[in-house]
């Protein structure tokens, strides 16, 4: 892998989110830094790297929110090392781990230990997300001062829910303190729990134990509520039902602050696809009837949701293999997320590709006060090269995440990541 970091872009399509670019144009990165647009030739040092990305798209690397590996603990079903590579091969040059770990991130030990390993496998960085309850128990707040203080860039228990209504109000009134978001996967366990998938005509014939819509929309309400009573701030990381999606557009047309998410998944599967009883189309937040997708994509369209995140959630072979009842909720998503977007949302006219980076790369480093999503002069050259007409069928055994759960095996999408760059070396290369 090349290791220099000084590079010339030359007749790229050039896509900044964070200010809404998209023009061509060339681009230099000079010791890792972004180093200026439209550049004159006298400026680019002698030793740059030209490359001419003629038909391409460079735009700032993706910025993914609660992925799950498994390390410590699972590491059968994904290791940093594995994981992060996974991420670079899919365009993401920062990640946001989560706190599901076996034991899950609730001391600064466990903390530093993510930092460390991530550091360790150099591939794109890597951030801690703490737990908010110890040991992920729903009972009493974890030591979050601690977790800060280590490093941890926000506090959640994903993907488990935060069902403890009283625990969540302290979480927003303590993080506040420390200037940290808290995130939530809106579900009410009670009403959801021994569910397999979206409770609806498809479940009723499938004869599978439902997981009703009202159990993300209780909760989204209820999240919504404590926000405007404390003030704190909140990320809804998953939600995917229409009522979720009009409860949280008329929290915003009331201005109440927040955030929210959404699964790739969520934004084009359908839960049809249960008829295979595949237990890789056994996801959570369940994949939803077409009229949920569809409230959903209006949603991504009116900018009510804010966030595009991959899900990423991998099970190792043994565990998907399982009959659909016992096996666990979760997909890889890492790999094929852009290419997911670039298919079903950019290139029906869903998103232009400036709204779509904005929510995969800027909003996400916005919401943590990260670096990434922009290629404004002097930041850390963590860069894309994607070619967006290039078509790939996927190949689940081929991918470079250590488990192969994915409903996608076999679909052919659009657009492939030929290179990324973090800090302008290039840690993934399209082969």
């Amino acid at each position: 892998m090349q290791t220099h970091s000084t590079w010339l872009f030359e007749n790229a399509r050039l896509i900044d989110p964070s200010c809404g670019m998209d023009r061509r144009g060339r681009l230099l990165v000079v010791d890792g830094l972004l180093a200026g647009i439209d550049v004159s030739d006298e400026d680019v040092p002698a030793h740059a790297e030209r490359w001419d990305v003629q038909g391409c798209i460079v735009a700032p690397g993706l910025f993914d929110l609660s992925t799950e590996f498994g390390e410590p603990g699972r590491e059968e079903d994904e290791t940093i090392v594995t994981g992060t590579l996974a991420a670079v091969a899919g365009g993401y040059t920062a990640i946001a781990l989560s706190s599901n770990t076996d034991p899950p991130i609730d001391t600064a030990a466990s903390v530093e230990f993510i930092r460390q390993k991530g550091a360790r496998a150099d591939n794109c960085r890597v951030y801690a997300l703490g737990c908010v309850s110890k040991h992920q128990q729903g009972e009493s707040l974890a030591e979050i001062g601690s977790l800060v203080e280590a490093g941890a860039v926000a506090l959640s228990d994903g993907p488990r829910p935060i069902e403890n209504t009283g625990l969540l109000r302290r979480a927003l009134e303590y993080c506040s303190m420390f200037d940290r978001v808290v995130f939530d996967h809106p579900e009410i366990a009670s009403i959801s729990r021994g569910g397999v998938m979206h409770e609806g005509m498809e479940q009723l014939v499938l004869g599978l134990s439902p997981i009703p819509a009202e159990a993300e929309d209780l909760a989204t309400a209820r999240d919504l509520r404590l926000i405007e009573a404390t003030g704190g701030r909140l990320h809804l990381t998953s939600i995917s039902t229409s009522g979720s999606v009009e409860l949280c557009r008329r929290a915003r047309a009331r201005g109440i602050p927040f955030t929210n998410g959404i699964y790739v998944a969520n934004l084009h599967l359908v839960d049809t696809l249960m008829r295979s009883f595949d237990a890789n189309c056994k996801v959570s937040p369940p994949l939803r009837s077409q009229d949920h997708v569809d409230a959903c994509l209006e949603g991504l369209r009116d900018g009510t949701i804010d966030i595009i995140s991959s899900g990423h959630r991998p099970c190792s072979l043994e565990k998907k293999m399982l009959e659909i009842d016992a096996a666990p909720f979760g997909m890889i998503a890492l790999e094929t997320a852009l290419s997911q977007v670039i298919t079903y949302l950019i290139n029906p006219g869903i998103l232009s590709w400036c709204d779509a980076m904005a929510k995969m790369s800027w909003n996400p480093a916005k919401l943590l006060g990260q670096s990434g999503g922009t290629l404004q002069r002097g930041k850390p050259a963590d860069l894309i090269v994607i070619d967006p007409d290039r078509k790939w069928k996927v190949d689940a055994t081929a991918l470079q995440s250590k488990s192969y759960n994915t409903p996608l095996n076999g679909m052919e999408l659009d657009g492939v990541v030929l290179a990324t760059l973090v800090n302008g070396r290039k840690r993934w290369a399209c082969k």
